[in-house]
């Protein structure tokens, strides 16, 4: 199969969504199948193979500038190509980019009309390319958030498009008004416009049909995986030092603070071996206080010789944290679609303790690799570390039955299993579909 893959990158940002893409067309490409995958805004940043195109569209440099000055809607592309280049947008990356969801209202609305947006041109630029290119049986979008692509696609290549839905709610719920509300109508308009939309867990399917209202005829499932190589076969040896680890990004949402208040609660209890608490992800520069701020609050409670942040890891780097630790907990104050940290530690033989919400009860159900508590409950979760901490061999069994289970449900072969389902499925019903019902191509 010829599949069209677009994702969108995320500057110098470890992102749970370029990640899984990068992981599904890198199987896809190993059974035999073609893929494209097309890479927007920036190039994209991943710890395996990164099997994406060379050549962004959308540039960030070049949508930002669409959207401050009417000049740059009316460049000539050579000069479009000088601040396109990967090594341009590589560069403006690493400067410090406030890129919060209330800044981005405006642009997002922008974006989101499309043909009729003030990046037009971007939207030509991506249809001549992909004119010239063999002619895909399915093209598949990151998310929402590009829904406006789904028409003009279908115009062009005369194709139908698939939509994957990750979490966009977040990014969404933080636009200001009337930003907000126009994003979520513009996105609703343009349902129609998507042949099937593709959840990466059940959860995900439940809340964004209702949150997008998605007919549930175009709604489809297939959860995340990830690449098992590198990864051990059988737990690291237990040691004498009960580790409690955070493997996210470093920020508000993803619940860092709430993890060392829960570390802090159950250290005020004795009868514990030693222990130690340490976090691992990418931080913005902005969030550079909010770590200060859990750093002061492990130091005012005495426990600051405890804590250490281990910063972003290789690949290779994350496998030996991810093994190292005694159990894994990212306390998110948001409901997660995805979890993909909670596989990474499950592969490694780490069992994992959760808020009971979004896609974190499906995963630790199916893989029986965790514990769940309340949301926001300190108390609970203080208490569940500390049970794992006094009952080694528990913690163990959970992590074996993690790891197994993380290879049966999770692993990007399974993702891809059912990801090519789909897109079986999708292309068939569209070339028997009336042609009334089908977009006409545009050369």
């Amino acid at each position: 199969m010829n599949v069209l893959m677009i994702t969108a990158g995320a500057g110098g940002m470890l992102c749970g969504s370029c990640l899984r893409d990068n992981t599904l067309a890198r199987e896809l490409m190993t059974r035999g199948h073609r893929v494209t995958l097309v890479p927007l805004y920036t190039p994209t940043r991943t710890d395996e193979q990164n099997v994406s195109a060379p050549k962004v569209f959308f540039g960030g440099i070049s949508v930002y500038l669409e959207q401050r000055a009417g000049l740059f809607r009316r460049t000539p592309a050579w000069l479009d190509r000088l601040w396109d280049s990967p090594v341009v947008l590589r560069a403006a990356t690493r400067r410090v980019i406030r890129t919060e969801p209330r800044l981005l209202g405006e642009m997002t609305v922008s974006m989101l009309k499309g043909e009729h947006g003030r990046q037009r041109k971007e939207v030509d630029k991506l249809m001549a390319f992909l004119r010239a290119e063999p002619a895909p049986d399915v093209v598949v979008l990151p998310n929402s958030l590009l829904i406006a692509l789904a028409g003009p696609l279908k115009r062009a290549l005369g194709r139908p498009v698939i939509c994957t839905l990750q979490g966009e709610d977040l990014f969404l719920e933080g636009l200001r008004e009337p930003c907000r509300s126009q994003a979520l109508a513009l996105i609703r308009e343009q349902v129609a416009d998507v042949d099937v939309f593709v959840a990466v867990s059940d959860y995900c399917a439940a809340f964004m049909g209702d949150y997008l209202a998605i007919p549930p005829e175009k709604m489809r499932v297939a959860p995340i995986g990830i690449t098992l190589d590198g990864y051990p076969d059988a737990p690291a040896p237990a040691g004498d030092r009960f580790t409690v680890g955070y493997f996210a990004r470093v920020c508000p949402e993803k619940g860092l603070h709430a993890l060392a208040e829960a570390y802090c609660e159950m250290r005020r209890h004795g009868g514990l071996p030693p222990c130690r608490l340490e976090a691992a992800g990418w931080m913005s520069p902005e969030h550079a206080g909010y770590l200060e701020g859990v750093e002061r609050r492990l130091r005012e409670a005495g426990l600051g010789s405890e804590f250490a942040y281990r910063g972003v890891l290789d690949r290779a780097a994350k496998i030996e944290y991810l093994g190292g630790l005694s159990v894994m907990c990212v306390p998110s104050i948001y409901t997660e679609p995805k979890g993909m940290y909670l596989l990474e530690a499950m592969a490694c033989g780490t069992p994992v303790v959760q808020p009971r919400a979004g896609a974190f009860p499906e995963i630790v159900g199916r893989t029986g690799g965790g514990v769940l508590v309340e949301p926001g409950n300190a108390a609970e979760l203080a208490a569940a570390l500390r049970s794992l901490a006094l009952e080694p061999e528990r913690a163990r069994e959970m992590g074996r039955r993690g790891m197994a289970g993380v290879r049966e449900y999770y692993s990007a072969a399974r993702m891809a299993d059912r990801a090519m389902e789909i897109f079986a499925e999708t292309a068939g019903n569209f070339a028997r579909s009336p042609s009334q019902h089908r977009s006409v191509k545009v050369h």
